[in-house]
């Protein structure tokens, strides 16, 4: 493939092969997120010279696994959100010996998708939060009728909580009806503010198809809603780029369910590629919680989502996943200030005491530093 660097974008893939079969295998690869066919039988001079995927670099590990490097055509994404993802990972993700590591794009590319319409200054000025950490808590569990939500909604709001979250499970189930939901916590959360002069948001859960989606995000608005939550691999990314492209006015906080299941890098996908679609914010398991995320990916995670990149919007990285309140300043020395802290079951856990603790984490977070 002959290219440029605003033509091509590139992807990383670790592969596990022998030392004798690893150049076979990484050409193979190139033609499978390209063409899908041996290239000896292209005949066409534009899908040979522009379009046939190229092996830029094979860089071994060590212990039998390889990072690939591949250019492929930023003519063959669409640009298009779900075709983007199927070139980068399509019909390569199926082999269970391969991961997606890393992609580096073009200018052009993050400018065509946008990435996020507010990121952390935004969210920091829907909250009152100049310089310091957020805080967020989840209404949770699952089956708890409107009232009982909006109850725990107004009890965080009471303890100062920046952002109160629908769990990611919370949809439209007949026990809690998506309309009559957010109409109630909103006005439970907007009441509290009143009486306590605070800025807690109320980030309901968005779901279905794209209808569905379209549908729900009018709602939160007329409710006076102005963040929301959003699986992106759970309703797909192209609903979920829609939707940041047609409302701007909304924030969004994305949620990482089903995000283990491609084999792609948490940094990357969690990190660039929901910021790139349109992430304010990413929520992903924090080490040492129920997850299994080490330090280092951590890390990794939270620099791809805030790092300069081709001058998209930072995205706030939102550890979570089991947190509890005492590990809340070893989260911040961690993370530091530009981060949501996401901490649910152990506020919830307090039960009578719950706006007592949730006021004492927001005074841990606001005063750390």
């Amino acid at each position: 493939m002959t290219s440029n660097a605003e033509n091509t974008l590139t992807a990383v893939y670790r592969v596990r092969e022998s030392a004798a079969a690893i150049a076979a295998r990484a050409k193979g690869i190139a033609l499978e997120q390209s063409i899908e066919m041996p290239d000896e039988f292209v005949s066409d001079a534009f899908v040979r010279d522009s379009i046939v995927g190229r092996v830029e670099d094979i860089r071994d590990l060590g212990q039998g696994e390889y990072d690939v490097r591949i250019a492929l055509a930023v003519a063959t994404t669409g640009p298009e959100p779900g075709q983007f993802m199927n070139m980068l990972f399509g019909n390569t993700s199926i082999h269970e010996d391969v991961r997606l590591v890393e992609v580096e794009i073009p200018a052009a590319v993050a400018d065509g998708f946008g990435g996020p319409n507010h990121g952390s200054a935004g969210l920091r000025a829907r909250v009152g939060a100049a310089s310091r950490a957020m805080t967020c808590s989840a209404l949770k569990p699952q089956g708890l009728r409107v009232a009982d939500l909006a109850s725990l909604a107004a009890r965080f709001a009471a303890g100062g909580i920046d952002f109160v979250k629908d769990d990611h499970g919370l949809a439209d189930q007949s026990y809690s009806p998506f309309s009559e939901r957010v109409r109630a916590c909103a006005i439970a959360v907007a009441e509290t503010n009143a009486a306590t002069g605070g800025n807690t948001r109320y980030v309901p859960s968005l779901s279905g198809n794209l209808d569905q989606l379209r549908t729900q995000a009018d709602a939160a608005l007329r409710a006076g809603v102005d963040t929301v939550l959003i699986a992106p691999m759970v309703v797909g990314m192209p609903s979920f780029r829609s939707l940041a492209s047609e409302l701007p006015d909304l924030a969004f906080m994305a949620h990482p369910a089903l995000a283990g299941a491609l084999r792609i890098a948490p940094p990357v996908l969690l990190g660039k590629l929901f910021r790139l679609f349109g992430a304010d914010a990413t929520i992903f398991p924090n080490h040492g919680g129920r997850f299994g995320y080490t330090r280092e990916t951590c890390l990794d995670l939270a620099r791809a989502a805030r790092s300069p990149w081709h001058g998209l919007k930072g995205c706030v990285p939102v550890p979570a996943g089991g947190m509890t309140t005492d590990r809340a300043p070893e989260m911040l020395d961690f993370y530091g200030a530009d981060t949501i802290l996401l901490i649910g079951g152990n506020l919830l856990a307090a039960g009578d005491a719950l706006t007592a603790k949730t006021a004492e984490f927001v005074a841990t977070v606001k005063g750390h530093g």
